[in-house]
């Protein structure tokens, strides 16, 4: 291994001296931050909100500070078939029931999958992973599904936000800690494990209701509609509200995504090991396609007049005050005089990008007969971007936008018959395991 000199320094001070582009950008960058000096002026139209197909949505949500967006996401696509069937123009479905159970299931799923490795050296790459990671509040589409199937929904009046069902991070440490206590409990004394194993869920149950509060059983549907008809539907369950109000139709939709590294062949399924929530529920599941084939999907979604739940990477790029994702906004390369070009697959490969944030695409602009720019439904609250609505360029999307959930009637023959075979396993820290927070 060779050691930085002290030659070496001189010199690369000597080379930076002589060199007037770079001491004028030093003295740039005193004030400014790299991404003001790099904005383009020409791209204007990328950060205007107009578009040649928009889908009217109701306002945006606020998952506040927790990683809930999965969440937010799933249920801003139901709220609007409710909020179409009886014309309401304000309204919410619960993020705090379904994140409940969510946390529940977690816990349950945690317990389940590290009792595979009692007998496994504490340091086996996937036990490690699994109490490296424990719970957290992201998660995934079918993870939503599953919650979504067991549980039902309720409007967000029967079981509003509290405190620590908007600030997680406190209580998320609690129960990760609860479960690596379990962890070393059981790998110490088997014989036992399956009773720390009752009282950890009782514990971290009783430990969920006084940060959630207690789901409701049966609540009332009340809600003014656009004509300022008020409308009183009285004893409903969770499961009858999302069966008569909504309707049984998730199982239409599935998972797509592009994922262009060499291991992962498009036209194929996967699923990821030791990823999910509900033991019994859906399990995660994506078809790899061409980002051609996902984009394609997604406006004939789109001009039918149904929003599109996705999933990216949006911690590049991005203007969160304008809310803007463009990376075709920005000349980093040609302003630091660097070469910054990562292609997507080795993006993924080398961890430099991943899925981290679910929203939802609720509109396009096009250009030439191709997508310009999207519009986008984010669950940050109204105060960035436009009253929290947000742009997303085409070039953007094709880089990091990693997974969309598309109704099965917009697959082909082919791709239909790929999606119902079974799915490659892929390790449980590939990239495509990641969780949207």
């Amino acid at each position: 291994m060779k050691n930085i000199s002290i030659a070496d320094l001189n010199q690369w001070e000597s080379d930076f001296e002589e060199d007037s582009k770079k001491n004028i950008l030093k003295r740039v960058l005193n004030k400014n931050e790299i991404q003001t000096i790099a904005v383009k002026q020409e791209s204007a139209l990328l950060s205007t909100h107009n578009f040649s197909k928009e889908i009217k949505t109701l306002p945006v949500t606020n998952q506040q500070k927790t990683g809930r967006c999965w969440i937010f996401a799933g249920l801003n696509v139901l709220r609007e078939i409710i909020a179409n069937k009886y014309e309401i123009k304000e309204f919410e479905l619960s993020q705090n029931y379904i994140a409940f159970y969510d946390k529940l299931e977690k816990i349950n799923y945690f317990l389940e999958s590290v009792d595979d490795f009692i007998d496994v050296d504490k340091d086996d790459r996937t036990l490690q992973h699994l109490v490296r990671i424990g719970i957290q509040d992201g998660g995934q589409w079918d993870m939503f599904v599953a919650l979504i199937e067991k549980y039902g929904v309720v409007p967000k009046s029967a079981m509003d936000e509290t405190a620590n069902s908007s600030n997680t991070r406190i209580m998320n440490q609690f129960i990760n800690l609860k479960l690596r206590q379990y962890v070393e409990k059981s790998r110490k004394d088997k014989e036992n494990k399956e009773k720390y194993k009752t009282e950890t869920l009782k514990e971290l149950y009783n430990f969920l209701v006084m940060n959630f509060g207690l789901p409701p059983k049966n609540f009332d549907f009340e809600f003014v509609n656009k004509s300022g008809d008020y409308k009183l539907i009285s004893d409903l369950t969770p499961r009858v509200f999302y069966k008569q109000y909504i309707g049984e139709i998730l199982d239409d939709y599935v998972s797509i995504i592009h994922a262009p590294t060499d291991d992962k062949p498009f036209n194929k399924t996967y699923t990821v090991a030791y990823l999910g929530n509900v033991i019994e529920g859906r399990k995660v599941k994506y078809l790899n396609l061409e980002m051609s084939k996902l984009k394609e999907k997604v406006i004939k979604q789109l001009n039918d007049d149904e929003v599109v739940w996705f999933g990216s990477d949006v911690g590049h790029y991005g203007d969160r005050d304008l809310g803007i994702w463009a990376d075709d906004r920005y000349d980093y390369s040609k302003v630091l005089d660097m070469d910054l070009n990562l292609n997507k697959g080795a993006m993924l490969d080398y961890g430099h990008s991943q899925m981290n944030h679910a929203m939802v695409i609720t509109g396009y602009a096009e250009k030439s007969g191709k997508p310009s720019k999207f519009k986008i439904e984010n669950s940050w609250g109204d105060k960035s971007g436009k009253k929290g609505y947000y742009i997303a360029s085409d070039s953007w999307f094709d880089n990091y936008v990693y997974q969309a959930v598309i109704n099965k009637k917009y697959l082909s023959e082919e791709e239909l018959k790929a999606w119902k075979k079974t799915p490659i396993i892929l390790k449980p820290w590939d990239p495509m395991g990641s969780l949207a927070e």
